[in-house]
């Protein structure tokens, strides 16, 4: 198959992901650039910050017209982490593919159990903007780290720490993650020249354009489907990885 069918196809499914699950969108295209088309971890990790910037500042425009998106509590989340997104990221390039692979499996496998456990029983009164602020700079440090754009970690703080309904969490998370990857991808440029344009381009645009079937499908399944369905798939992509790192 050749690497331009590859990339479309691996860019649908990020962006569905994106789209439906307002995240997950790094952490399904990291693998699929280092497996499917060959990139090294480092400029896999790259490349996904470009595509997922791209993708969900279309899937937050489409997010916000339908009123899904908690503006002040994901300004307060993106703005903490934009500092902590840079500074790792300017950093992470230093490590070992393998330190950066096995991080990137374990993180998501924590967030996946994050997300499976039992929801809070509602919404809390009022934001705090300390703890918005605390799990913002906790997810910038990982997304400049591992180079992903901090959904699959953002919908379950919103979720679980701030108490955002989930639907409502995804539209937020799509904020956070532009923000944080636009971040991310600054203290990167000019560090990986391997990006390959040619594999990066049409990924992205077949994500885009996912997003959109993303956002139309989450409108028919419930908040709770979805936060399984993103769970089970983040535990899927955290154990291929895993083995790949001790295999």
């Amino acid at each position: 198959m050749s690497a331009l069918i590859l990339a479309l196809a691996a860019g649908a499914v990020v962006g569905l992901a994106l789209g439906a699950l307002g995240g997950g969108g790094s952490v399904l295209a990291v693998p699929a650039l280092i497996y499917l088309l060959g990139f090294s971890p480092a400029s896999a990790a790259t490349a996904a910050l470009v595509i997922v910037t791209a993708t969900s500042a279309t899937a937050l425009s489409v997010h916000a017209r339908d009123g899904n998106v908690a503006w002040r509590t994901g300004t307060l989340f993106a703005a903490a982490g934009i500092a902590p997104a840079f500074l790792a990221g300017a950093v992470a390039g230093r490590l070992p593919p393998a330190v950066l692979t096995g991080a990137f499996s374990l993180v998501a496998a924590l967030a996946a159990v994050r997300m499976l456990r039992p929801a809070r029983s509602g919404p809390p009164d009022r934001v705090r903007p300390a703890k918005a602020a605390g799990a913002g700079a906790g997810l910038g440090i990982v997304t400049g780290f591992l180079g992903v754009g901090g959904g699959f970690l953002a919908v379950p703080a919103l979720v679980g720490v701030l108490g955002l309904r989930m639907k409502q969490a995804v539209g937020t998370s799509l904020l956070v993650i532009t923000v944080n990857s636009l971040a991310a991808l600054t203290a990167r440029t000019g560090t990986d020249g391997d990006l390959r344009w040619e594999a990066v381009a049409p990924f992205a645009g077949a994500a885009i354009l996912g997003a959109w079937d993303g956002k139309r499908l989450a409108s028919k399944i419930t908040g709770p489907a979805l936060q399984r369905i993103f769970a089970f798939a983040l535990l899927g992509v955290a154990g291929l990885m895993l083995v790949d790192v001790v295999v």
